[in-house]
């Protein structure tokens, strides 16, 4: 029988042998085990576990480095208990400038009523649409939780459209809305107590583009107008205005893509972090990776930068408690 030549083959490179690579080994485990301990022994376990090492690496270097940090989130994190996570990080003002979807607000604001529920995946849907329940993944909502707030912010439209003569800008929206909350787990609510801007540059994508037809339509003659011009220019005098820039990106969607397209201006990111379950082989802008923005100068360079791949639910609770610490 003839011998198997595959390990008998001459080495002909030394670039990746030599290089000085980390051996990779797992660390103690034990109940006393801090999150910094936990995840700097990620760093040596492999896979998507030195990924997040790396990204809180990038966060630590971002905060010493005083990088303005801007947080892009999809509204499905506001929809679970990284709502209440991020609204830490801006009680403590470790966020700098959000960008965000509109169901984002919404549901920040119905959950200072009530909260949502946790379900299950496998749910019958038709079960769940006559309990007067909607279903995202395993959380659900029910139907008077947007009635109910709808009528909160039909009223609020109101009040707005006196106070501010009919014309705003989402971000100065947002703020005044913030104002109107009590609920100190509220992002929102924090960001207006310690002035982060919060842009939305999509704000009639979810209930609260309905709310305002149906306002316009009652008050078709002199309606509310968002000002979308004003909105992107105050996005990019903050985008423009911090002395270095760092991106710390959930998931997807308009809110990464005008977060990352507004840094072209400024040559791109200093750093960036992404987490997301985004394939990049379907070419989305979801799924692109962090080196797909160094190509459109979105970012300037691959090496401050991470990706990981995984639910930000898992992840970010462990990046959050590494940026409490401030970058020690």
């Amino acid at each position: 029988m003839a011998e198997n030549p595959s390990f008998k083959r001459k080495q002909s490179s030394g670039s990746i042998r030599d290089s000085g690579l980390a051996a990779v080994v797992g660390f103690e485990v034990s109940p006393s085990l801090s999150v910094e301990k936990l995840v700097e022994g990620y760093g040596k376990v492999g896979f998507q576990a030195s990924h997040l090492y790396r990204a809180c690496s990038v966060v630590k270097r971002m905060q010493k480095d005083g990088a303005s940090v801007f947080l892009s989130f999809t509204s499905n994190m506001v929809s679970s208990g990284l709502r209440e996570i991020i609204a830490q990080l801006c009680r403590e003002k470790l966020v700098d400038c959000i960008v965000t979807s509109t169901g984002s607000i919404e549901e920040d604001c119905m959950k200072c009523v009530e909260p949502f529920k946790l379900g299950k995946f496998e749910a019958d849907d038709t079960e769940v649409k006559e309990n007067g329940m909607n279903r995202i993944g395993n959380i659900f909502v029910k139907d008077e939780q947007y009635a109910n707030f709808e009528k909160f912010h039909l009223a609020f439209i109101e009040e707005m459209h006196k106070k501010h003569g009919g014309k705003m800008c989402m971000s100065e929206y947002v703020a005044e809305l913030g104002s109107k909350l009590s609920d100190k787990r509220s992002f929102l609510y924090w960001c207006s107590k310690n002035k982060i801007p919060v842009f939305l540059p999509g704000p009639l994508d979810g209930a609260i583009g309905d709310h305002f037809y149906y306002y316009n339509k009652q008050h078709f003659r002199a309606p509310f107008v968002i000002d979308a011009a004003k909105e992107v220019n105050d996005f990019y005098d903050v985008m423009l205005g911090a002395e270095k820039t760092g991106g710390i990106i959930l998931g997807g969607g308009i809110a990464k893509h005008h977060l990352i397209g507004a840094a072209i201006l400024r040559n791109g990111l200093d750093y960036a972090v992404y987490l997301s379950t985004g394939t990049e082989g379907d070419g989305s802008l979801s799924g692109a990776r962090p080196r797909e923005a160094v190509s459109w100068n979105k970012l300037k360079n691959e090496e401050d930068s991470a990706f990981v791949e995984g639910d930000a639910t898992l992840t970010f609770p462990l990046l959050a408690a590494i940026m409490m610490g401030k970058g020690k």
